[in-house]
């Protein structure tokens, strides 16, 4: 206590200010470096392999063969940018907000239909048309999504425990939500939503029998719409055996695990994959995985595994004890974000490995693409920002806990008992030293 009582005294000596209130206030906090670590390699390592996995394609187009490097590296300047605006923004500004956040993913969302501002692109209407660039609508949504979901159960807390119309209004939302992304249509980001939805209510604290009924509810109409359109029953049953059409439903997937196990333990080398040169559709997006495997075997697999992990399990604990503090708007937003990426990951890698069915989420930080790059980035610069006020707040608790205590009274030197000392043997009497011989008798 007192060493960090001193710390803190040494801190606030250097920021100046008058009064114990202004000075507590001004205590800085610092951003999560296991976090922050975890975020710069995985960014790190998706410029390198997306710098490997896109020659070939760029080739092919004739945009050069950085074209999608250089592309990449802009978006992470920019995402990069709005990550840093996000962590310089107090948490309570953007809970001031949460309204208009909601009202902002519909018109996000709408605007993809409407003609001129809408962009289709392989049969889907999920672009916004910015002239230079398009953005992916749905990237922005996930973020203010979370916002709002996180503001709404702080607000109606006990309520969402307690009562069905709590519980079921962002339900409700999610589902409207999700009406217009299966109208783009997007399945992807329509169940990331749902998961993301039902993951926040439960660390939200709802009620958990009453989430059966929605849940039965949902998943017969996830089904229906998952086979309404042939395409999408083809990818389900086409990951079950993909080498049974491979050049038809099964080409992609058949061609990552082709490419998954060129790579054996420890992969072929750095840039010498055989599967991105025009084989692997995508191969610098969705199955960016498949060419991280042929190029750097299970060991890279692994690495890029533990580097998710890292950073979700620091974003969940990070959630937790914003809550064990009383901080539940920080920790909803720190659990929402958490979800997100973990399940967007999770779907990713399992698709390049053959375990989920083909769908286009990309891997976060890692695999190119303009949008899911910029709101991944921004999703975890609120995360930092959540880390950086849990800290401060730590820090602010531990000095009035410090201010609190009670300094230790000041003894008298009169009252302080001299130093024991060995009684003076008695005059006429020898004395006797002690011995640690067997005997008993002095060395």
């Amino acid at each position: 206590m007192a060493a960090d009582r001193t710390l803190l005294q040494r801190t606030l000596a250097r920021l100046g200010g008058e009064g114990q209130a202004t000075r507590v206030d001004a205590l800085p906090g610092r951003y999560d470096p296991w976090l922050l670590g975890a975020t710069l390699a995985l960014a790190a390592l998706g410029v390198v392999m997306v710098a490997s996995s896109s020659i070939a394609v760029g080739e092919n187009l004739e945009v050069g063969p950085y074209y999608f490097l250089l592309k990449h590296l802009g978006f992470l300047v920019v995402g990069g940018g709005i990550a840093f605006a996000l962590m310089r923004t107090e948490l309570k500004t953007l809970q001031q907000y949460d309204r208009l956040m909601l009202l902002l993913c519909f018109v996000l969302l709408a605007l993809v239909f409407v003609p001129g501002i809408g962009k289709t692109v392989n049969g889907a209407r999920r672009w916004l048309n910015f002239g230079v660039m398009g953005f992916q609508a749905v990237e922005a949504v996930k973020l203010l999504y979370i916002v709002w979901l996180a503001s709404y159960l702080v607000r109606f807390r006990d309520e969402v425990n307690a009562t069905w119309g709590a519980m079921l209004k962002p339900l409700g939302v999610a589902g409207l939500l999700m009406a217009l992304l299966i109208l783009q249509p997007d399945f992807g980001s329509m169940s990331l939503i749902l998961a993301i939805t039902a993951g926040m209510l439960v660390l939200g604290g709802v009620h958990m029998p009453r989430m059966f009924g929605p849940v039965l509810v949902a998943l017969p109409v996830l089904a229906m719409i998952a086979i309404a359109e042939p395409y999408r029953v083809e990818r389900l049953t086409s990951f079950l055996d993909p080498f049974a059409d491979p050049f038809g439903s099964g080409y992609q997937l058949s061609h990552a695990l082709m490419a998954v196990g060129r790579g054996e333990w420890f992969g072929v080398g750095l840039g010498a994959s055989v599967q991105k040169l025009s084989y692997l559709p995508e191969a610098h997006t969705d199955f960016i995985l498949a060419v991280i495997a042929e190029e750097l075997g299970f060991v890279g697999v692994c690495v890029v595994v533990g580097l998710y992990g890292l950073l979700i399990g620091r974003a969940f604990a990070i959630g937790l004890r914003c809550v064990e503090m009383g901080r539940h708007f920080a920790g909803s937003c720190a659990f929402g974000v958490a979800l997100w990426i973990a399940t967007q990951s999770f779907v990713s890698i399992g698709v390049n490995l053959g375990l989920l069915p083909t769908k286009g989420l990309t891997l976060p930080l890692i695999s190119s693409g303009g949008s899911s790059v910029l709101g991944v980035c921004a999703a975890l610069g609120l995360l930092l920002r959540i880390s950086y006020e849990l800290d401060r707040a730590g820090r602010q608790v531990a000095w009035r806990r410090a201010e609190a205590a009670p300094a230790p009274a000041a003894t008298p030197a009169a009252a302080v008992a001299p130093a024991a000392r060995p009684p003076a043997p008695a005059r006429g009497r020898e004395r006797v030293e002690p011995t640690f011989t067997r005997s008993g008798r002095a060395a």
